[in-house]
């Protein structure tokens, strides 16, 4: 049975063993570890005195020796390296008057090859007092151990891949609101939309039940947060407002069984700042049946937001006056025109004296009186009214279920604005010429947009045969 047991086994006598033991304790020694790194010239002496009796045919098999005279000639080459560690694990078992012991350690074959071993040992039973008998076996783990490694690497690559990660990562479980989703099924629910609009408290119910299992670096980073524990005690500052409803179309989706969903979504970073961010939630392989494994993908698009929200803003806006466009005018006053409401009031305007400032005084002159006629006409117009800079020094304001009187009203609030600002500003005052027109449901606004453009032009040539008048009067 020793011969032809599966792994490799030794007999061997530790009496001697035993005795250098009972010399360091005569001696004085009580922390073996300790005595041995302090002197480990010890271990060589001890290693010696251990005497290998007998061997078994998978022993000389696994260490490639021919018989037992080659296998102890070649122990120099099994048992090499720094044994210091090995021993000291072995030995302090035996010190702390154990029968037995176990260990990890490393030998050699006779040709070279590295093999990791899971080392057992006992004293035979009868021979507990001497330690003459001693069986050692030896279990080649060189591939369990190499593939353990291979796993700890794979797993330390996808840690990394996950910490590491450019977005924003979020593994959850959302078992909990999976049984929500179900138990409302068993309860004969159908229209699932309604049902929500109905209980609002279902949503933050099922929001309440997701359980955050962990969170990459970027993601403490992106919504400042010092550490995990940091972020996850605080997401309810994180998800709040615009999220609930846009958490209640993921459980819409959520029941008609979409498990991988992308949409955009508005977080919190811990400080208060809002995140605009493109979400992206996915049920993992495996998992479809309970949700209990969920991956949650954030990408933060604030920037981008902001840029599209300046380029429309560009596309309806007038950069120098910081009014509405030409182009957001046209389509307004078409809207208008369809569909009212009425009565619909127009002002058309025109700053006075525009060419000759940009010739006297250059045009960063002119620029600055269009940006105060901007600065007026935002003031002085309120919504649902629509001020709007439609040519070079021409204005025009929209007034939507706005009569004459009304109209005549907010063009003396202009004229009072003008007074204000002139009395601010130094240098050339202000001066606008303004036209009103009103019409009704079924008449032409853009007839009364030309009326009001005519009295504009009117008001115009007073102002400039004013001028005229007054510069006569100077000569």
């Amino acid at each position: 049975m020793f011969d032809l047991a599966p792994v490799s086994l030794w007999l061997e006598d530790f009496s001697l063993l035993k005795q250098f033991f009972e010399g360091l304790r005569a001696s004085g020694v009580t922390d073996l570890r300790a005595h041995l790194r302090r002197f480990p010239e010890l271990v060589a002496q001890g290693a010696a005195s251990i005497r290998v009796l007998q061997v078994n045919r998978k022993t000389l098999e696994l260490f490639g020796a021919a018989d037992l005279p080659q296998l102890l000639a070649g122990l120099g080459q099994i048992f090499r390296g720094d044994m210091l560690d090995r021993v000291l694990e072995e030995w302090s078992q035996l010190w702390a008057g154990r029968v037995e012991f176990v260990n990890q350690t490393i030998n050699y074959t006779l040709d070279g090859r590295r093999l990791e071993v899971l080392v057992r040992a006992r004293i035979l039973q009868g021979h507990e007092a001497s330690w003459d008998r001693v069986m050692v076996s030896l279990e080649d783990v060189t591939d369990v151990s190499a593939n353990l490694a291979r796993l700890t690497r794979s797993e330390r690559y996808a840690r990394d891949l996950f910490e590491h990660s450019p977005v924003s990562l979020w593994v959850e479980d959302f078992s909990a609101v999976k049984r929500l989703l179900d138990d409302a099924r068993l309860q004969g629910i159908v229209d699932f939309q309604t049902f929500l609009r109905v209980h609002p408290d279902f949503v933050t119910r099922c929001m309440q039940e997701i359980r955050v299992i962990d969170v990459n670096q970027l993601t403490l980073q992106m919504f400042g947060a010092e550490s995990k524990p940091h972020l996850l005690g605080q997401l309810s500052r994180v998800f709040r407002g615009e999220m609930v409803d846009s958490f209640s179309d993921q459980l819409a989706d959520l029941w008609q069984g979409r498990l991988v969903q992308q949409r955009e979504v508005v977080n919190y970073a811990l400080g208060g700042e809002q995140l605009h961010i493109h979400m992206q939630f996915s049920v993992l392989d495996g998992h479809e049946k309970d949700w209990s494994l969920v991956l949650v993908s954030l990408v933060d698009i604030t920037a981008r937001k902001k840029a599209e929200a300046y380029l429309e803003y560009l596309g309806k806006h007038d950069v120098l006056t910081g009014l509405r466009n030409r182009a957001y005018y046209a389509d307004e006053l078409n809207r208008l025109a369809r569909k009212g409401p009425w009565p619909v009031s127009v002002l058309v305007i025109d700053l006075n004296g525009l060419k000759r400032i940009n010739d006297d005084e250059g045009h960063g002159a002119g620029d600055a009186l269009l940006r105060r006629a901007g600065e007026v006409l935002t003031k002085a117009v309120d919504a649902p009214g629509c001020a709007a800079r439609i040519g070079g020094d021409e204005f025009a304001v929209l007034l939507p279920a706005s009569d004459a009187r009304a109209a005549q009203a907010l063009r003396e609030r202009i004229g009072s604005m003008i007074e204000l600002n002139n009395q601010f500003y130094n240098g050339r005052p202000l001066s606008l010429s303004i036209g009103q027109a009103s019409c009704q449901e079924g008449d032409s606004l853009d007839a009364a947009v030309l009326r009001a453009d005519q009295e504009m032009y009117r008001e115009k040539a007073r102002f400039y045969d004013e001028q005229q008048d007054g510069d006569r009067r100077q000569v």
